[in-house]
């Protein structure tokens, strides 16, 4: 059990608890005692794609913390919270809405290397201590801002002016939280007419690692002349992991009772998709294996998942003719 389980977080469900709920599948399953990792931290009122990472996947963990995100993401106007989501108590109101139109022609002021200030709620430390626990204790807490770079930011669902995405109903499908917000009714009208006011937008951002989603539709609501916060957060990629190969829990514990995880378990070269394959003798494997490092390797700098056959050994750095560890896996 090397590799990686792919989970569709859902509502409510923070990411530490992603990691315990594969834990006990696998103790469930009685496969034994392996290490667990989350790659990436997905907020409690954030779902969709959440990696797991088990066995020596571990070692690649942290990869996907630097790895871009593709989310679906829903700001409603005229309410900003001090969380910036549905979860905080309003801050600032507006009567302003804005027409699609408008939208769209700010959406390109976000788009490329942009400068961002993180949310006080947030888990970035401010003297030792995490941000959000200083802004529950009532303290003001300013964080400094940060370059992030926002690749592609779009309507989600252009033939329904910009509403809710496939991606978002299946995961709105596994709770109906949401609905008990008094911030927040989702519509579910026709599609907005050309020049009408809009209460909400749903837009899809791929996001350079650091990039906070809620910061982006608070300066986006601001930039359009009103304030807006975060209603709906779906991850619909994480590095190369997409919703295709992702599970619900339910799914997770019954093949855990049914001793199938490993139907699920995705191998450990899936979280290194984006990295050449480097095929390697015996007598070589067995160097690296040692942690030393290799000489004369006719190969281009760079990255490569070196491999004995099909058994991976280490994620290598070629440089110079030389081929160094990065990450050994003990298989």
């Amino acid at each position: 059990m090397h590799g990686w389980i792919i989970l569709d977080k859902p509502l409510g469900l923070g990411s530490t608890q992603g990691v315990s709920a594969v834990k006990r599948a696998l103790r469930d399953g009685g496969y034994g005692k392996f290490k667990v990792g989350h790659g990436g931290t997905l907020d409690p009122l954030a779902t969709g794609v959440l990696p797991i990472a088990i066995g020596e996947a571990t070692k690649l963990a942290g990869r996907m913390l630097d790895s871009d995100k593709v989310y679906d993401f829903t700001i409603a106007f005229g309410v900003q919270t001090d969380t910036l989501d549905l979860e905080g108590v309003e801050i600032a109101a507006s009567d302003v809405r804005p027409t699609r139109a408008a939208i769209e022609a700010v959406l390109p002021r976000f788009t490329g290397p942009i400068a961002q200030v993180p949310p006080a709620y947030s888990a970035l430390k401010v003297d030792g201590e995490r941000a959000y626990d200083l802004a529950r204790a009532g303290q003001e807490v300013v964080l400094a801002s940060r370059d992030v770079t926002i690749h592609a930011l779009t309507l989600s669902s252009p033939e329904r002016g910009g509403g809710p995405s496939e991606a978002w109903w299946r995961g709105r499908a596994a709770s109906e939280a949401l609905e008990e917000s008094p911030l927040h009714q989702p519509s579910a009208g026709p599609p907005p007419r050309a020049g009408e006011e809009l209460d909400e937008i749903t837009l899809s951002a791929h996001v350079s690692k650091g990039t906070y989603i809620r910061s982006l539709a608070r300066d986006i609501a601001l930039a359009l002349g009103t304030v807006g916060h975060v209603t709906m957060l779906r991850r619909t990629r994480a590095g190369p992991f997409t919703l295709d190969p992702a599970i619900s829990l339910d799914k997770l514990a019954d093949a855990a009772k049914a001793r199938q995880l490993e139907t699920l378990l995705l191998p450990l070269r899936a979280g290194l998709v984006d990295i050449p394959a480097l095929s390697l003798t015996p007598d070589q494997a067995g160097l690296l294996r040692q942690g030393q490092v290799l000489a004369g390797i006719a190969a281009e700098e760079g990255q490569y998942f070196a491999l004995l056959g099909e058994v991976p050994v280490a994620l290598v750095e070629a440089q110079a003719g030389f081929v160094r560890v990065v990450r050994g896996f003990n298989l």
